[in-house]
């Protein structure tokens, strides 16, 4: 078989195709979101959460983990939570220069990594918690109007989205501190250690 064959072959794994899915599903979930329809948001949002975790699942079982999986699983990440922050944004719940700034965060972590080329993506600790609570974020917002929980005051969302504004900001910065000065550790590292209680990372 050609070389070329292989590699699209490589492509078409069960992992690949949930990611893809939730890389189509984005969409919806912006569509939904500036419609209001919080039910079905948080149907979306339960479907890309289950389908983060399943689609790593299924490479590691089968063997078929590559860079370019890695990058699709991330980019389906990246646009979901753009996209559907993007719409939760225009209720003005959240800062609305979050979106864009995720955004950028993503691009600058695919073009650090030369993802494009082949090569896995070059993961920080902090871009991974970042990640995590993007996630977090649009859950505490689709899940809260859809049960309509009034309890959750919305200064309390807007802070979370200030916070999380705030370390995107500080990833993009540890990460041109790495790409200005290559084989330097972590900007943070010292940080993370004192949160670890002085152990070694």
């Amino acid at each position: 078989m050609p070389a070329q064959e292989r590699r699209f072959g490589d492509w078409l794994t069960a992992a690949n195709a949930v990611s893809l899915a939730r890389l189509v599903a984005a969409p919806y979930s912006l569509m939904v979101a500036l419609d209001e329809r919080w039910l079905l948001a948080s149907v979306i949002f339960v479907g890309a959460v289950g389908s983060d975790m399943l689609d790593g699942y299924l490479a590691r079982r089968a063997g078929k983990e590559s860079a370019l999986g890695g990058l699709l699983d991330h980019s389906a990440d990246a646009i979901y939570v753009t996209l559907t922050l993007w719409a939760l944004a225009h209720t003005g719940v959240i800062p609305g220069f979050l979106p864009f700034l995720i955004g950028c965060a993503f691009l600058q972590y695919v073009l650090d990594s030369r993802a494009m080329t082949g090569k896995p993506l070059r993961t920080s600790r902090l871009g991974r918690y970042n990640g995590i609570a993007y996630f977090v974020l649009v859950g505490v917002i689709v899940i809260r109007n859809a049960l309509g929980a009034e309890w959750l005051p919305e200064d309390a969302i807007w802070l979370f989205g200030l916070v999380l504004l705030t370390t995107t900001f500080l990833s993009m910065f540890e990460r041109l501190h790495a790409m200005m000065n290559p084989g330097s550790a972590p900007l943070y590292a010292s940080w993370w250690r004192r949160l670890r209680g002085g152990r070694d990372t």
